[in-house]
């Protein structure tokens, strides 16, 4: 699941070793690098190119993927493209659910209420990645 470049020595051997068994896991990976370089540069106007790439080579999982990609396909070029997201909103709505499952069958609005609020006052949760 890590960037190739931050393989170990070993790693990198026994991960060439394996690309070179399989040939279909070879183009796969390719075509999984190519994705991610995509997510990692923000460069969706490239996502059409990979997309068709992707339908030629006989990867059926593939394909798959590209369909649901194409399904809503101004979503996804914008959401590759732009650098706004929802991240710190769906932090949010996932930390309230949090609590709320905590507090299932112990308490009632009010108290969730206020544990909110509270959690909200003093910065709320922070992802060790967020700055």
């Amino acid at each position: 699941m890590r960037h190739p470049e931050r393989l170990g020595d070993e790693e990198r051997e026994k991960f060439a070793a394996v690309l070179a068994l399989c040939p279909e896991l070879k183009a796969l990976h390719a075509y999984v690098r190519g994705f991610a370089e995509i997510l990692q540069s923000r460069s969706g106007q490239h996502l059409k190119d990979w997309v068709t790439a992707t339908r030629a080579a006989d990867l059926p999982r593939q394909h798959t993927f590209a369909a649901g990609l194409e399904k809503d396909w101004d979503a996804v070029v914008q959401g590759l493209t732009t650098s706004w997201n929802s991240g710190r909103v769906e932090g949010r709505v996932n930390h309230i659910k949090m609590i709320k499952r905590q507090m299932f069958g112990r308490a009632m609005l009010p108290l969730l209420r206020k544990r909110v609020l509270l959690t909200a006052a003093q910065g709320g949760p922070r992802h060790p990645l967020c700055p």
